[in-house]
């Protein structure tokens, strides 16, 4: 019988460096052959963890590894497929990037770009079997993988051995543990008059289309199931520039517009300085590089 998390959005789906090498010296596993396993199930007695605070948010700086270089980013869109491999185990216990604990009898993974922590899908594209996994750790410090799985999650799927896959980004499951890191959890206070609601538009387009066109930046905050507490958050920021709350699909998105570059770097400064938050850039509508300006 499957286990119930305690978010039901993560039910159905659980079912079924140039900064430089100071995150691959303190993270990585450079010395440790990759783990083979041996197919012995694995049994978890609770998989809530997977949308539990971290320690911290961690997204990171530019690193390279082989002179390929790799810039971590927000990519709630992120879909890709590629090689995947097993943790070692001779890291259980060592502390990950964003400062958990390694424990490989949990569903977790790593990635060399991805915000630590993120939710995500992984598929064996060999056998079709998916697990969700918690991605809490920089790696594979090496080229030609694009992940590594934690033992319970490799077992859950049947990968032994590097073997392709395709990893998909949940975007409001990574929101939520995203808002839990951060302590966004906003209380509920009338909508403020200054918090309009956008229309509903294509995501590729909301932030663009429904706003002034004065600035091609917006800086996006948070992204919430409550249009209350979405706009109660965008009144509260109303003194970092024209935040608004963008209706797309299910979520209501809190983002400041009509930035320029310029303001678009100082608000996100001031935002990781004063509020210890990890926002999101768009360009044009489109996610970019927070740290590309």
């Amino acid at each position: 019988m499957k286990r119930i998390v305690s978010l039901t959005v993560l039910t159905a789906l659980v079912a079924g460096c140039i900064n430089t090498s100071n995150d691959v010296a303190d993270y990585g596993y450079e010395g440790f052959a990759e783990e083979q396993l041996v197919t012995t199930p694995a049994t978890l007695n609770n998989d809530a963890y997977l949308l539990a605070a971290a320690p911290k948010y961690y997204i990171g700086s530019a690193y390279k590894i082989e002179d390929v270089q790799y810039i971590p980013a927000e990519d709630l869109t992120y879909n890709q497929t590629g090689i995947a491999g097993v943790i070692p185990v001779e890291l259980n216990g060592n502390k990950t990037s964003n400062g958990e604990t390694y424990d490989s009898n949990q569903l977790v993974a790593t990635s060399k770009t991805l915000p630590l922590p993120t939710i995500a899908k992984v598929t064996n594209l060999e056998n079709g079997n998916s697990v969700v996994v918690r991605v809490n750790n920089r790696g594979p410090f090496v080229n030609t993988r694009i992940m590594d799985l934690s033992t319970a999650a490799a077992q859950r799927i049947g990968l032994n051995g590097n073997t392709k896959v395709q990893v998909q980004v949940l975007a409001p499951e990574s929101t939520l543990v995203k808002n839990a890191t951060l302590g966004e959890t906003v209380k509920t206070e009338p909508v403020a008059e200054t918090a309009t609601v956008q229309p509903e538009t294509p995501a590729e387009t909301a932030s663009v289309a429904t706003a002034p066109t004065t600035g091609e930046y917006s800086v996006q905050v948070a992204a919430v199931y409550s249009e209350d507490n979405a706009a109660s958050l965008a009144k509260d920021l109303s003194s970092y520039g024209n935040a608004v709350v963008v209706h797309e699909g299910d979520m209501y998105k809190v983002r400041i517009i009509d930035l320029d570059a310029a303001k678009a770097r100082q608000v996100i400064d001031a935002l990781r300085s004063d509020r210890g938050m990890a926002p999101g850039l768009l360009k044009s509508g489109k996610w970019v590089n927070a740290d590309s300006i």
